[in-house]
């Protein structure tokens, strides 16, 4: 299927994308070529594409916004995409997937909280846990939020969980995570990033990770 293209292919299993950097009318030209072979290798193999769920997403402050068509129909642009569960923007800003986040989160808070009668630790901590921190932590290290903004909207998510518990109503957020032995959101998403390098440095990764660190031998380490 990829055979003589020229941008970047990515396939999944269930979806198919097509990068190319579109600064001058050649890469527009190059990228309309690359659609066109597409078109026509589905044709061929008897196939076709869901046109309805194919969309342009111009990823970049200046980027011109020109038109591309799949055969006979112009696909239309769009300002977000989802992948994976992920919204990225054209902006390549991740304040819509942490507002997503977050309101998946607070609903789930807010359903232990009306269905719990208990507030306990014992009962509260795993339900958060297991429920959750998954959402405001799901593919952290894609979408890892920059913006304070961001930081803080997910980070409320945990300080109104810590807040549920009895005995912690009145203690502030870092007293009441010390107690618990839990980690602000910032620093769990340390924490995976350290363990994913350890992972690399070990060769759990394989080929992948082959010359993304270097070794340092010397056991001067300063500077």
């Amino acid at each position: 299927m990829d055979s003589g293209i020229e941008c970047t292919l990515r396939k999944f299993a269930d979806d198919t994308k097509l990068c190319g950097m579109v600064d001058m009318l050649e890469g527009r030209d190059v990228l309309q070529k690359d659609l066109d072979r597409l078109e026509r290798r589905v044709c061929v193999n008897l196939m076709k594409f869901s046109k309805a769920k194919c969309k342009n997403l111009h990823a970049d402050h200046g980027s011109p916004k020109h038109k591309y068509r799949l055969g006979r129909e112009w696909t239309e642009s769009s300002p977000v995409d989802k992948d994976l569960g992920v919204l990225v923007d054209e902006k390549l800003s991740m304040t819509q997937q942490c507002v997503l986040a977050a309101q998946k989160a607070n609903h789930i808070l807010g359903c232990i909280k009306r269905s719990m009668a208990s507030r306990l630790r014992e009962v509260i901590l795993p339900l958060y846990s297991a429920l959750v921190r998954s959402h405001p932590e799901y593919c952290g290290q894609l979408w890892n939020p920059q913006l304070r903004k961001d930081m803080e909207l997910l980070e409320q998510v945990q300080t109104r969980a810590t807040k549920m518990i009895r005995g912690l109503e009145h203690l502030s957020y870092e007293e009441s995570l010390r107690e618990l032995g839990l980690f602000n959101l910032e620093k769990r998403r340390l924490q995976r990033d350290l363990i994913t390098a350890f992972q690399y440095l070990k060769g759990a990764h394989g080929r992948d990770g082959e010359g993304l660190f270097m070794k340092e031998c010397s056991d001067r380490m300063r500077g």
